[in-house]
C-alpha cells in the first residue's frame, strides 16, 4: 500500500502540482492512479472528488481507499514517470464554497436550536441538508441574514488538530465520536466542527449565501442552500425569468406579483363565463338530441370534463348509445361514451381496436381518445 502526500491541506489554494507515479493499474472506472503527493482532494465528508488532469489523462473522480489515494483516469500513466497535475479549479473553488457555506449554516442552526445535521448532500445545483428538528420560513431567514453577516466580516477561518486531551475539554459538531488526530475547522462566531474537507480561508471568499427552502422531512426538515458565485447565477436567472415576465405583461420588473394577481382575478373570472356558457351550451345541445337513437357527436375544442359532461347530458335525453368525440391539437380526439342499462366494454375494446384507441371506464359508460380521423370514427360507427 502506497501512501500520498496530502497537498490540499497544506495549500488549498494549490492548483498545479508535480508528481510521481507509484501505480497504475486497470479498474472498473477506467485506470486508478497512485501518486506520491497530490492536490487533488478525494470525494469525503459529503463533498465530491476533483477532477482535472494528470498530463494527458483526464481525472474523472479520486476516491480514498483501504488507505490509498486513487485518481480515476480515462488512459494509463507509466509508474516511475513524472506528471503535471492540473485541478479543474473554478470547480475546486465552488465546492469550497458551498462547503464553507454549509459549515455556517449547520453551525448557527446548532447553535441556535440545537439541531443536529443529520444529512448533506453537495449537488451539481444546490447543497441539501437534513436537520434533526423542524424550522419554518421566517427562522431559515434569521439564519441567513445571520450567515451573510458573518460571511462579510471576513474573518480567517480557523484549522487546527488538537490533542486528545484538548479534544475532550473542545465543544465542537461530529457526527461520530473521534479520538487522535482529528483536524478541526472553526468559522468564528458560526461553528466548531470536525471536517476534512476543503474550505475558504477567510469567509469573505464564500460571497453570500442563500437559502432557497425548507420542508418536512422524516423527523425534521430539509433545506436547501447555494452560496458563492451560484448565488450570483441563481440571482441572474431570477432576474431574467422576472424580466420577461414584466415584458409579457406590461408591468414594471418591481410590479410582477401585482401584475400577476390581477391576470388571475381576471382569468377566475373568465373562467366562471366560460363555465356559464358551457353549461348553456350543453343544455341546449343535449335537447337537439331527444328521442334520438344511437347520436354520434363531434365538438372542437372541449376539456375531457366537458365531453364526459356533454355525453351524460344527451345520454339522459337519446335512445341507445351516445358518443361525444372532441379534436385535440394534434389530430387524435378524446371521447365519452355512455349507454343507459348497457354494457359497453366489448364494443369500446372493438373501437379502441380499430381507431388506435385507449380508455375504458364502467360498463354503461367509458372515456378515452383516438388516434384517428372524423371520417375513420364515422365509418366505424356506421358499420
Amino acid at each position: 500500500m502506497y501512501e500520498t502526500k496530502k497537498l490540499y491541506y497544506e495549500d488549498v489554494y494549490k492548483k498545479e502540482f508535480t508528481a510521481k507515479v507509484l501505480e497504475c493499474r486497470q479498474g472498473k472506472k477506467g485506470y486508478e492512479v497512485i501518486l506520491d503527493q497530490t492536490a487533488f482532494y478525494p470525494e469525503g465528508g459529503g463533498q465530491p472528488g476533483d477532477t482535472g488532469s494528470l498530463g494527458e489523462a483526464a481525472v474523472t473522480d479520486v476516491h480514498e481507499k483501504n488507505g490509498e489515494l486513487i485518481h480515476y483516469t480515462d488512459r494509463a500513466l507509466e509508474p516511475g514517470t513524472e506528471v503535471q497535475g492540473q485541478i479543474n479549479w473554478a470547480r475546486r473553488f465552488d465546492l469550497m464554497q458551498q462547503h464553507s457555506g454549509e459549515h455556517i449554516v449547520s453551525g448557527l442552526v446548532h447553535e441556535a436550536f440545537g439541531y443536529d445535521n443529520v444529512g448533506f448532500h453537495m449537488g451539481s445545483d444546490v447543497i441539501t441538508i437534513d436537520f434533526s428538528g423542524m424550522l419554518d420560513e421566517a427562522q431559515m431567514a434569521e439564519i441567513e441574514a445571520k450567515a451573510n453577516q458573518i460571511i462579510w466580516e471576513n474573518q480567517e477561518v480557523e484549522i487546527f488538530y488538537p490533542s486528545e486531551e484538548e479534544l475532550k475539554e473542545l465543544e465542537y459538531r461530529s457526527k461520530k465520536e473521534l479520538s487522535g488526530w482529528v483536524r478541526i475547522v472553526r468559522f468564528p462566531g458560526a461553528d466548531t466542527c470536525a471536517c476534512c474537507g476543503t474550505h475558504v480561508t477567510r469567509t469573505g471568499e464564500i460571497g453570500m449565501v442563500k437559502l432557497l427552502s425548507v420542508v418536512k422531512f422524516r423527523e425534521g426538515v430539509r433545506m436547501e442552500m447555494i452560496s458563492g458565485r451560484r448565488v450570483l447565477d441563481y440571482l441572474n436567472m431570477v432576474n431574467e425569468q422576472n424580466r420577461q415576465i414584466s415584458v409579457k405583461l406590461s408591468a414594471k420588473m418591481d410590479k410582477t406579483a401585482q401584475a400577476v394577481a390581477r391576470l388571475q382575478d381576471e382569468n377566475f373570472a373568465l373562467k366562471g363565463r366560460v363555465h356559464s356558457l358551457e353549461e348553456n351550451f350543453i343544455v341546449n345541445e343535449a335537447a337537439k338530441w331527444n328521442d334520438c337513437e344511437n347520436p354520434l357527436l363531434f365538438e372542437n375544442g372541449m376539456e375531457a370534463g366537458s365531453v364526459q359532461k356533454l355525453a351524460d347530458a344527451v345520454l339522459q335525453v337519446c335512445k341507445g348509445r351516445c358518443a361525444v368525440f372532441s379534436r385535440n391539437a394534434d389530430g387524435s380526439y378524446k371521447y365519452a361514451m355512455g349507454e343507459k342499462d348497457g354494457d359497453l366494454r366489448q364494443f369500446t375494446k372493438d373501437m379502441n381496436a380499430a381507431l388506435n384507441g385507449r380508455g375504458g371506464g364502467k360498463p354503461f359508460f367509458v372515456q378515452g381518445s383516438v388516434q384517428a380521423s372524423e371520417k375513420e370514427i364515422r365509418a366505424f360507427f356506421e358499420e
